[in-house]
């Protein structure tokens, strides 16, 4: 477990800890770094040895969402490649969901897009107080992949972030909306995530896994999986066919840089709008 190249992966007391990190690229979430997921989860929750598992990311923050980068040099075009891609998003996120281990995600600065929706499928989520949450995808054409937000924070509140971009939600109304439950002081998302992960480590496993299991199928049973498949569906039938949004984005990205497709994406907003 200590090849990954796109996150670091340590255990202690029973508690491991998941790091994004690609703090270059302030943590964007790449086919790579959603693979090792896969493979760190996998060997994580069949090691009986583990009990809780905690999700980061380094440096300046937890992550800036789905690697645009990359998808511009990648260039993915038709169908198939496309459902590949979003299964593989959608997966990895759902991870976390699914995992019958309790997940906590510690955020600090940005958590945006695709990463947003990983910290939303934890099981606790905490802040620190420098945070800031976002769903900016519809800002330049793109879909939502995992569409937990209304599951979170109610059908006005989601329409209210995702429908307007909104990538300036800080800790303060994270914490008011249910994104979050915990805010703590810069710099202390770590250490007060691990410090709860060792208080629920001391908890009988089997417990914990079967309470996470009723909890979890009090949203299901509401319909949940299936609303999320089907917006997934929905999202591959959006990116297949491309948004003249997000050609004219690429198009940009490619020929004067991602810096600049951004302020173009920015420029067509009024401020607070």
């Amino acid at each position: 477990m200590s090849d990954f190249q796109n996150i670091k992966l340590t255990i202690n007391n029973r508690v491991a800890h998941i790091e994004l990190h690609r703090p270059e690229r302030i943590n964007a979430l790449n086919k790579t770094m959603l693979q090792e997921i896969h493979t760190a989860l996998d060997a994580l929750e069949a090691d009986d040895a583990v009990r809780v598992i905690v999700l980061s990311g380094a440096g300046r923050g937890f992550s800036s969402g789905f690697d645009l980068k990359e998808q511009m040099e990648r260039r993915p075009e038709g169908a198939e490649v496309w459902r590949e891609a979003l299964d593989l998003d959608f997966s990895a996120t759902m991870r976390f969901w699914d995992s019958p281990k309790p997940t906590i995600a510690a955020i600090h600065g940005p958590c945006m897009a695709g990463a947003f929706e990983m910290a939303l499928a934890c099981d606790l989520s905490l802040c620190s107080t420098d945070a800031v949450f976002g769903e900016p995808e519809l800002k330049f054409g793109a879909g939502i992949v995992t569409l937990l937000l209304p599951w979170m924070v109610g059908p006005k509140a989601a329409k209210d972030i995702i429908l307007t971009g909104d990538d300036t939600v800080n800790a303060e109304r994270a914490l008011t909306l249910g994104i979050v439950s915990r805010v703590v002081p810069k710099g202390e998302h770590l250490t007060t995530a691990l410090r709860i992960a060792q208080n629920m480590a001391v908890v009988d496993p089997d417990l914990v896994r079967d309470t996470k299991k009723a909890l979890n199928r009090s949203y299901e049973i509401q319909g949940m999986r299936a609303a999320l498949d089907t917006a997934l569906d929905i999202d591959h039938a959006i990116e297949s066919h491309g948004s003249p949004d997000k050609r004219r984005f690429m198009d940009i990205a490619r020929e004067r840089g991602l810096k600049a497709a951004l302020a173009w994406r920015e420029a067509r907003f009024e401020p607070n709008g």
